[in-house]
């Protein structure tokens, strides 16, 4: 009869440390708090705020499901190990085997949230596509890559929410905006923060020759209230309304309710076409807004502390942080990382986990704290056509 006393006892480890990480002792205090602020009868007279309280709610029973779950599953089996050695009863090892596997795998899971150590982690996140050298290649990579997150987001329970798109010239798009809402979306996201290169025969090249792109993918975290965070002067906004576009028929809007918001010392700008009414898209484009001002500043200070105030990387060649190779052979790298995989369908078709936590594990090791916490700019003007690889 195996005794698995050794390995539980690397378990009952495990949960010690998730102890610390999860902060257990501060969301058994923080519990009782939102029960009652979410049981209160005018909560949802301040809609956001009552989001906020229902999603926290939701997190901390989460969490501490998850931990109490496992101790008691540790403490189970460690009662029909001791049971087990003591009878000498062999026919129980299959079992304890299993079950000590099976906890040992929910840990690997959970110890990824430790790694969500960033001040903003938690919040949900708005991303921004954008076309850089290419022409319509890298158009149409900036559409490849909104699917491929999209598929990713659907995996994991993500809701992605595109807020506004211009079409490129003749496929995919210059430019999209979109909401990734969920658990540490924010968290997850920044890993793809930079440039993205794809090399691949081109599918809009008459003489069939392989042609390099490249998009960028800007990433910040999100705030229901902008007040809160960042102070916007109205008198540096430009506001344009424009007609939201649409598929045809009657989900085109015939009224000038999209709202493109210019923050004119900085030159960022945001918009919003799919809520229902002008003050609607201004309200959402202004919540960006202030997301990616915030960003702004944060990386301002953090390259004055470097002593790389003022540095940008072009959308271009030697930026890119992330490689994705169809063409003359098959391989994703991540030139950050150096985690890399032949299979670029899956990777295309949202399998970026691993991708992301070898960032997470890489940036914690490295000192880094992704985008706002010291990456360098990220320009995302488009260049002209990029050739051959």
């Amino acid at each position: 009869m195996q005794d698995f006393s050794d390995d539980l006892a690397r378990l009952r480890a495990r949960l010690d440390e998730a102890e610390g990480y999860l902060r257990v002792g501060a969301l058994r205090a923080r519990l009782p708090q939102l029960e009652a602020e979410s049981s209160r009868p005018d909560l949802w007279d301040q809609p956001e705020r009552a989001r906020a309280v229902t999603s926290e709610l939701a997190s901390v029973n989460d969490d501490l499901s998850m931990f109490d779950r496992l101790a008691d599953e540790i403490s189970d089996a460690d009662t029909l190990n001791e049971l087990a050695v003591e009878e000498g009863d062999a026919s129980e090892e299959a079992e304890i085997a299993r079950q000590v596997a099976d906890i040992a795998a929910r840990f690997d899971e959970l110890e990824l949230r430790s790694l969500f150590t960033g001040e903003f982690d938690e919040r949900d996140a708005v991303c921004q596509i954008k076309s850089g050298e290419g022409g319509t290649d890298s158009q149409d990579w900036a559409e490849m890559l909104l699917r491929m997150y999209r598929r990713w987001a659907e995996r994991r329970g993500f809701e992605l929410e595109v807020t506004a798109a211009s079409e490129g010239t003749e496929a995919g798009y210059s430019s999209v905006d979109f909401l990734l809402k969920g658990r540490c979306a924010y968290g997850w996201m920044r890993s793809e923060h930079g440039v993205h290169r794809l090399v691949r025969i081109s599918p809009f090249n008459n003489e069939g020759k392989r042609q390099t792109a490249f998009t960028a993918v800007d990433v910040a975290p999100f705030f229901e209230d902008v007040a809160d965070e960042v102070t916007i002067d109205e008198k540096d906004l430009r506001i344009d309304t424009y007609r939201s576009s649409g598929a045809g028929g009657q989900h085109v809007n015939v009224t000038d309710s999209a709202v493109r918001i210019t923050h004119l010392p900085t030159g960022t700008v945001t918009s919003c076409q799919n809520e229902r009414s002008q003050h609607q898209n201004k309200e959402r484009a202004m919540q960006m807004l202030a997301a990616k001002l915030l960003n702004l500043e944060r990386k301002r200070l953090a390259d004055e502390i470097a002593g790389i105030k003022g540095e940008q990387r072009k959308v271009g060649f030697g930026s890119q942080i992330r490689s994705y190779v169809m063409q003359p052979y098959q391989m994703v790298r991540d030139q950050r990382t150096r985690h890399e995989t032949p299979n670029v369908d899956a990777v295309l078709g949202g399998a970026i986990d691993p991708f992301m936590e070898s960032w997470l594990r890489w940036s914690r090791a490295a000192g880094a704290a992704g985008p706002l916490q010291g990456a360098g700019t990220v320009a995302t003007r488009p260049h002209a056509a990029g050739g051959d690889a």
